[in-house]
C-alpha cells in the first residue's frame, strides 16, 4: 500500500500546483465561459476552463513515478498496458480540449472517443469475461473472443467517458463523484489482490488511486464558487481512468467474489453499482430523449442535478447529496467484499441512509444559504467575476 500512497500523493500535489497556473493561461488566452440564460447552465459568473490540464499532467507525473518504483516492476515491465493507457487518455484530453476551445461536434467527439478507445485495445487493455449474475442468458460466464473484446471494450469507454461528462454540471461535482468512485474501485480491487483473484500487473489499482489524486488537487479550485472548470478536457479524460480499472478488474475476474448469495453479484457489476449516479443518468438522458424525440446529442436540462436544484436546493447542497449517493452505492458494493458472512442485516444501514437521503431531496425547503443571500444582495445586477472577462478581452486586444 505504501506504493500506492505515494503515487497519490504525486497525483494530489501535482494537480494542485498546476491548477492555478493553468487558470491564468486559460484567462490569458480567453478560454473563459460566459454565463448563459440556458437553463441547463448553472454558472453566474465568467469561469476560466480547461482545468483537465492540470490533472492530465498530474496523471503522467503519478505514471511516470510509478514506473520507476520496485512495487510496480512488474506492472510496467513487458506491459504494454500502461503506455496504450497514456496514448488513449491522451487522445481523450485533447479531443475535450478541442471541444473546450473550438466547439467540436457531437459526432466528431464520439468519433474521437472512439479511437482512444481502440488505443486501450490495441495495447491490451480489453474485457476477457465477465459473470453473470442470476444466471443470466444461461450461462455463468461470458468469454469474449478477439473479434468481441475490442468492440465491447469500446462500447464501455464511450458509455464511461459521455457518463462523466454528462454529470459535470455542477461545481465539484464530476471531481467528487470521480474521487469517491475511483477510491472504491481501488478498495475493491485491492480486496480481489489479497484473494488472488488478481495479480500485481493489473493496472486497474494504479489507475483507480491516480484517479482519486488527480480529483483531489483539483477540487479546492472547483468548489462552488469555483475558479476554473475541468472543461470537456477533464471530463472525458476522467471518463477514461475510471473505465480503465473496470475493464482491467471486473472484466477480468470470472470468480463469484461477493460471497452473499442475496448479492449475485459478478465482478463486472460491482463497478457499474460503485458508479450507478453517472451511468443512470446517462441512461435516463438517452431514454428521455428518445422519447421526446430529440437527438441523442440534445443537450437539455433533466439531469440529475438539475431536478435537484428545481427542487429548491443549491448547488453546494445538490452536489453533497449527489457525492452522498455514489458514497452509499460504493458502500453496498463493498460490504460484501470486506465481510461476506455479514448477511443481508449489513444492507439496513444502507436502506436507512438511502430513506433519510430521498427524504432530503424531496422535502427540504430549498432555503437558500445566508452567503448566497449576502451575495445577491451586494450584487443585484453584475456578475462577480465580470473582471475574468474584461481581462482576457483585454489581453486579446493587445494581441
Amino acid at each position: 500500500m505504501g506504493g500506492y500512497a505515494v503515487v497519490l500523493a504525486v497525483a494530489l500535489g501535482t494537480t494542485l500546483l498546476l491548477t492555478p497556473v493553468v487558470r491564468i493561461v486559460a484567462i490569458r488566452f480567453g478560454a473563459v465561459v460566459s454565463p448563459s440564460s440556458d437553463a441547463r447552465h448553472v454558472h453566474t459568473r465568467p469561469t476560466p476552463t480547461l482545468g483537465g490540464a492540470a490533472m492530465f499532467v498530474g496523471f503522467l507525473a503519478a505514471m511516470a513515478v510509478a514506473s520507476q518504483m520496485h512495487q510496480f516492476h512488474d506492472m510496467f515491465q513487458s506491459n504494454s498496458e500502461p503506455s496504450g493507457i497514456i496514448l488513449g487518455a491522451g487522445v481523450m484530453f485533447i479531443i475535450g480540449g478541442l471541444d473546450d476551445l473550438i466547439d467540436v461536434s457531437p459526432p466528431a467527439k464520439v468519433a474521437g472517443q472512439v479511437v482512444a478507445a481502440s488505443l486501450l485495445a490495441s495495447y491490451g487493455v480489453v474485457m476477457f469475461y465477465f459473470r453473470m449474475p442470476f444466471n443470466f442468458l444461461h450461462t455463468d460466464t461470458v468469454v469474449l473472443g478477439s473479434q468481441f473484446a475490442p468492440l465491447v471494450t469500446a462500447l464501455w469507454v464511450v458509455l464511461m467517458t459521455n457518463a462523466v461528462n454528462l454529470i459535470d454540471g455542477l461545481d465539484g461535482l464530476a471531481a467528487g463523484v470521480v474521487a469517491i468512485g475511483g477510491g472504491a474501485l481501488f478498495l475493491f480491487a485491492d480486496r480481489l489482490f489479497k484473494q488472488n483473484f488478481i495479480d500485481g500487473t493489473n493496472v486497474g489499482p494504479l489507475i483507480a488511486i491516480i484517479a482519486v489524486g488527480v480529483c483531489l488537487g483539483f477540487l479546492p479550485f472547483n468548489w462552488h464558487p469555483s475558479k476554473i472548470m475541468m472543461g470537456d478536457a477533464g471530463a472525458l479524460f476522467l471518463g477514461v481512468l475510471l473505465a480503465v480499472p473496470t475493464i482491467t478488474i471486473g472484466g477480468r475476474t470470472d470468480h463469484a467474489f461477493s460471497g452473499n448469495t442475496f448479492f449475485f453479484f459478478g465482478p463486472l457489476l460491482i463497478p457499474v453499482l460503485i458508479l450507478g449516479v453517472p451511468i443512470l443518468d446517462t441512461a435516463f438522458s438517452f431514454i428521455r430523449r428518445m422519447i421526446h424525440r430529440q437527438s441523442w446529442h440534445q443537450a437539455d436540462a433533466g439531469h440529475l442535478h438539475h431536478r435537484l436544484m428545481r427542487l429548491g436546493h443549491g448547488p453546494r447542497r445538490t452536489v453533497v447529496i449527489l457525492w452522498a449517493w455514489t458514497a452509499l452505492l460504493s458502500g453496498v458494493a463493498l460490504v460484501p467484499t470486506y465481510f461476506p458472512k455479514s448477511g443481508s442485516n449489513a444492507l439496513v444501514p444502507f436502506v436507512v441512509a438511502a430513506l433519510a437521503l430521498l427524504l432530503l431531496a424531496w422535502f427540504h425547503p430549498g432555503i437558500r444559504s445566508r452567503r448566497e443571500r449576502h451575495e445577491r444582495a451586494r450584487h443585484p445586477t453584475n456578475h462577480p467575476g465580470e473582471d475574468v472577462v474584461d481581462l482576457a478581452e483585454r489581453r486579446r486586444q493587445r494581441a
